[in-house]
Order: structure tokens, then C-alpha cells, then sequence
């Protein structure tokens, strides 16, 4: 008996099976950037710092203006005032060498006029005549302390070498022919502002008088006819 040879056997491949033998696409992972918790607490820190300083500059501005005002208020603080009341001539001695050596003896009036507010007049003072932009002596003011509604007269020696040349000397006999001589008494002093006992910063007072007096003469009343007064304060 002869045996029929196998029978063909039909296998039909469809699309989907072709494409499902090959191999899967390469797929290119695009990597992700994790941002890290803390990253951007920095600046924010930075404007936290900048915050509380304005709220200190503030506060502390804040503190200034009411300390003011309560003196201000409280305190009620005025200008002192300053004036020569009264300037005499020791010596005024023309040399052989044609220099000139003076003394003079200015009084300064100062007032206060503040019912709570002291004045300490420290070291480093410095009180000038000139005459015609030259130096004819030096002093410096004593050391005190002025106390509330208060007037003192400040007795000030000054003395002196300065040049005497030829032009000063003219200009001087017709400044002395017609009895109106000007000079100018320039004062610095280093005070100290005393509120209820609490001494401030000291300051530089700067005074300057431009005075007009009527004779130089030694061991003579010196009269003043007029007097102008310019103030002014450094640190």
C-alpha cells in the first residue's frame, strides 16, 4: 500500500505578522533635569536680607525723628550769640626792622539763652585780628563751661609780630587820619552741646567779626562804631 506524500501545507503571512518579527525602533529617551528643592533659595534669602535692612534703616530713621522732635519740643534749643563788647590796645610798637609787635585785650560777650542746654568751650581754640588780610596777633579763648540762661564776658589776650611794610603803613595813617580803622577778629572754638546732662558732639564754632574802630593808640579807650557778625560750625 503506497503512502500519499504529505500534503503541502499553506502558511499565509499577513503585514502585521511581518512587521512583528522585526526588530522594535531604537527610541531615543530625551533625559529629564530634575530641579533640585533648594535651588533657587539663594537670591530669595538675599531679598529677605535686604528687606529687614530697610526695615532697620527705617526704624532707626523713625528713632532719630522723634528724638529730635522731643528736643526739639521738649528742650526748646537756641543759638547762642557772641559779640566784642569791648577791645583795648596794651602795645602797638613799630621795631627797627620795621615789624610790628601788638597786644590787644578783646572782651567777647557770649550768651545763652537755652534754659536746659550747657556749653563746654574745649581746647583748640583760636581768636585772630587782621588787618587788611594780615595777621596782626593771635589768643585762644579759656576753657569753661557755660550754664544755662547764662552771659559771660570772655577777657581774650592777644599778642603779636607781623610785618610792617610800607603799604600797610599807608594804608594805616589814612585809615587812622580819618578815624575809621577796620579789622576783622576771626574766632574758631571746639564746643560741646550739653542736653539734660548728655554731652553731644563736639562742634567747631566759627565767629567772625568785622569791626570798625575809631584809634589804635596804646593805653587809649578804643571806641567801636559798628560791628557785623557772621556765623558758621564745622565738625
Amino acid at each position: 500500500m503506497e503512502e500519499s506524500p504529505p500534503k503541502p501545507t499553506n502558511i499565509m503571512h499577513s503585514d502585521n505578522h511581518q512587521t512583528s518579527h522585526r526588530p522594535p525602533p531604537y527610541r531615543r529617551h530625551v533625559p529629564r533635569y530634575h530641579t533640585k528643592a533648594g535651588g533657587g533659595g539663594g537670591g530669595h534669602c538675599c531679598l529677605k536680607c535686604i528687606c529687614i535692612c530697610y526695615i532697620f534703616l527705617c526704624f532707626f530713621i523713625v528713632v532719630l525723628l522723634s528724638l529730635a522732635y522731643f528736643i526739639v519740643t521738649f528742650y526748646r534749643p537756641k543759638i547762642p550769640s557772641y559779640k566784642v563788647s569791648d577791645f583795648n590796645v596794651h602795645v602797638f610798637n613799630v621795631k627797627p626792622d620795621f615789624s610790628l609787635y601788638t597786644e590787644f585785650i578783646v572782651i567777647v560777650e557770649s550768651n545763652n539763652p537755652n534754659e536746659n542746654i550747657d556749653f563746654i568751650y574745649g581746647r583748640g581754640s583760636s581768636v585772630s585780628v587782621l588787618y587788611n588780610d594780615s595777621m596782626l596777633c593771635a589768643g585762644k579763648i579759656p576753657n569753661f563751661r557755660q550754664p544755662p540762661m547764662n552771659v559771660t564776658d570772655m577777657s581774650i589776650l592777644l599778642s603779636g609780630v607781623s610785618e610792617f611794610g610800607s603799604g600797610m603803613q599807608e594804608a594805616l595813617m589814612q585809615n587812622r587820619h580819618s578815624g575809621k580803622i577796620p579789622l576783622l577778629v576771626a574766632v574758631k572754638v571746639p564746643v560741646t552741646v550739653v542736653i539734660g546732662g548728655l554731652a553731644l558732639r563736639k562742634i567747631n564754632v566759627l565767629v567772625n567779626c568785622s569791626l570798625v574802630v575809631d584809634d589804635l593808640s596804646p593805653n587809649k579807650k578804643v571806641g567801636i562804631l559798628s560791628s557785623n557778625y557772621t556765623y558758621g560750625a564745622t565738625l
